[in-house]
């Protein structure tokens, strides 16, 4: 079972989680401030994070980034809000998952043990030991750095994995559901995540859809990353 932090100041949904997970096995820890929760994640191992948004200290969405620079454990947002632009923006920001609130504990019981399975099916696959190269652009696949043409790429947890999912395929063209299933670690999906990140990885790299250098979207098929076509032109006799 899973070790399970629980960062919810309403006591009523607290003590209903934490009895929920208790009865399901999990070790429960809670905490009701992103203060608190900072200082558990700190000393403690867990297996997932369950945050609230509305904490009194600070807002889950500043708790989400303090914890993403301590910890990749994984994070599912549990909110009552369910404006789109804010959900996607939590996804960017490194939530594995979000719940809106009122929820069945059943819900919560499967995308808990939806995160747990792509982290530890993550966690037993070593990545690339060898360094990637496509064009101008170099990976590390071990230390998780990214430069272009010299200069290191400032990248988001999933923008790096992204890009080295899309580097180690250079030239094929790799489907939306595929991206969900291999980088997200989901069946199903809204593209519009999808398309967030590849906006952002393509400002990284100084390119647009409009001109693209590396990245290049077949409408209706997928995304491929090849070579700045100028490469493809020297490297001919």
């Amino acid at each position: 079972m899973a070790s399970v932090l629980v960062v919810e100041d309403d006591q009523f949904v607290r003590s209903a989680l934490i009895r929920h997970l208790t009865d399901a096995s999990h070790t429960v820890r809670s905490v009701g401030t992103a203060l608190e929760a900072l200082r558990e994640v700190a000393h403690l191992r867990f297996d997932v994070v369950i945050l609230d948004l509305g904490l009194p200290d600070l807002d889950g969405a500043e708790a989400l980034k303090m914890l993403r620079g301590v910890t990749d454990v994984p994070v599912i947002i549990a909110t009552a809000r369910d404006d789109e632009a804010e959900i996607v923006r939590l996804l960017n920001d490194g939530a594995d998952d979000y719940l809106t609130k009122p929820f069945s504990v059943e819900h919560l019981s499967a995308r808990m043990a939806a995160v747990l399975r792509r982290a530890r099916s993550g966690a037993g696959e070593a990545p690339p030991s060898r360094e990637i190269r496509v064009g101008g652009l170099a990976i590390d696949p071990l230390r998780r750095q990214a430069a272009l043409d010299g200069n290191a790429l400032d990248l988001t947890r999933r923008e790096f994995d992204l890009l080295a999912f899309l580097a180690g395929r250079p030239g094929v063209v790799v489907s939306r559901r595929e991206l969900l299933a291999e980088v997200w670690q989901q069946s199903y999906g809204d593209d519009q995540t999808i398309d967030v990140h590849l906006s952002w990885l393509r400002r990284k790299l100084g390119e647009t859809a409009a001109r693209p250098r590396y990245l290049h979207t077949l409408r209706g098929v997928g995304v491929k990353l090849e070579p700045p076509r100028e490469q493809h032109l020297e490297a001919r006799p």
